[in-house]
């Protein structure tokens, strides 16, 4: 599902409505945790069920007048080496401007797919005027307007032609990542774990570039390491660190059966670590929290009870997730971090035969049964769990369409209490009997 599109081009072109577009046009995909959508700048879409990411690069952008054209060069080169297409967006009542003209310029010189959308075409006049951003040599033009919608249809279609096919990997190894703002230890985390020769695995076709594997067998545990922050050439461009890693990490957590998120102690759970956590979540990821650097914390017997709480009362509602305390400069608990997340990884593969299921769950579901709506009952027959990668339940039922919210996380808990999926986003589908 690795397939990235960056959305390039200088401020105010209307990047950031197209990403609202392209991401929102689904319901699943707007979340109002506060202090999420402030600074969410990356989310998930689908067209013609191809699904894919898109970034938007405009909200990374330091507002200060005389580092703003060079930060969105740099991140027009870190999304050209990153991203599978590029959107490079232009506005069609200012015509081309200087800054459009370079950022075309480093447009040509790459090898990825490169789709001039031009934007508020709003009238048959200025579909007249688009014609001149043929000027730029980057092949057909996408008259749009991203405010109505117009001409996004088109435009999608063409662009999941270039996506690349990521071949289902055979591999029944768990594949396990690190994700994690910058200087929060990973990459020490897997130099204390595989010590310093590392068995770096082939990478596998169709994979990243640079994402390598590695295979992990020691002291009885046996998985597949994802590393993406290893290997890469350096550019010329000085590293627009954040923009940088979050392209890093989406390509590190699709690839993942189970990640590891890993939290600096003193800085706690910021909102690019929660907006990671719901990415995973999204993606039907294992999650696992280490916080690290445990050791630069004054501690009393209350000390890790009142962080967890913390950082559960960020993540809901989905808290049921375990979290692990570490200090890798003192490799303390490094291994109960895989360990862990071994345990999420056979939780998230964890099958409940159906006579098990409904003998627990029919009895609490009669006890608590659903609240009638509108003078009509819901009766819950029959319990399944459906084939696939992560747990996944049907409930049939006679009214599956009054069914709110609440109880489907009442039942959702229940779940989770009787069977245990510690770690593991769980869904939930009520069905026509």
């Amino acid at each position: 599902m690795s397939n990235i599109i960056a959305i390039v081009g200088r401020p105010n072109v209307g990047k950031s409505t197209l990403f609202n577009r392209l991401t929102e046009s689904r319901k699943a995909i707007v979340d109002d945790f506060s202090g999420v959508t402030r600074d969410r700048h990356y989310g998930s879409a689908e067209w013609t069920d191809k699904q894919f990411t898109v970034i938007d690069t405009g909200g990374y952008v330091a507002n200060s007048e005389d580092v703003f054209e060079a930060a969105i060069r740099e991140q027009v080169v870190i999304a050209i080496e990153e991203a599978t297409v590029l959107l490079f967006m232009v506005d069609v009542t200012t015509g081309i401007t200087d800054l459009d003209d370079e950022i075309a310029q480093l447009l040509r010189k790459s090898k990825k797919p490169v789709f001039t959308v031009v934007n508020k075409v709003d009238n048959t006049q200025l579909q007249n005027e688009a014609a001149v951003f043929y000027g730029f040599g980057l092949g057909e033009i996408y008259p749009i307007s991203s405010m109505t919608g117009s001409g996004t249809g088109d435009l999608l279609d063409e662009v999941i032609v270039h996506f690349e096919d990521i071949p289902e990997e055979e591999n029944a190894l768990p594949k396990i990542t690190i994700v994690g703002r910058p200087n929060v230890g990973k990459s020490s985390l897997i130099n204390a774990l595989i010590g310093k020769e590392r068995n770096i695995v082939t990478p596998i076709a169709g994979t990243t570039r640079d994402s390598i594997h590695i295979h992990y067998n020691q002291f009885g545990h046996e998985f597949m390491f994802i590393d993406t922050a290893g290997l890469r050439k350096k550019t010329k461009v000085k590293e627009n660190i954040e923009f940088y890693s979050v392209m890093r990490t989406i390509k590190a957590l699709e690839e993942a059966d189970v990640v590891i998120l890993m939290v600096d102690a003193v800085e706690g759970l910021e909102s690019q670590d929660v907006n990671i956590f719901h990415l995973a979540e999204k993606n039907k990821k294992g999650i696992v929290i280490l916080v690290n650097k445990w050791d630069l914390i004054e501690k009393d017997n209350k000390t890790v009870k009142a962080f967890e709480d913390q950082i559960r009362q960020k993540l809901q509602p989905f808290t049921d997730v375990p979290i692990v305390f570490t200090s890798v400069i003192n490799k303390q608990r490094i291994f109960q971090a895989i360990e862990t997340a071994l345990e999420v990884f056979k939780n998230r593969a964890k099958k409940v035969p159906t006579s098990k299921l409904n003998d627990v769950m029919l009895p609490i579901i009669e006890k608590y049964p659903p609240p009638a709506l509108k003078g009509k009952y819901i009766k819950i027959k029959y319990i399944t769990q459906i084939n696939a990668t992560s747990p996944m339940f049907a409930f049939f039922c006679n009214l599956p369409q009054y069914i709110k919210e609440p109880y489907k996380r009442f039942v959702e808990n229940k779940l989770r209490e009787h069977f245990d999926f510690t770690g593991v986003p769980i869904q939930i589908y009520f069905r026509q009997k």
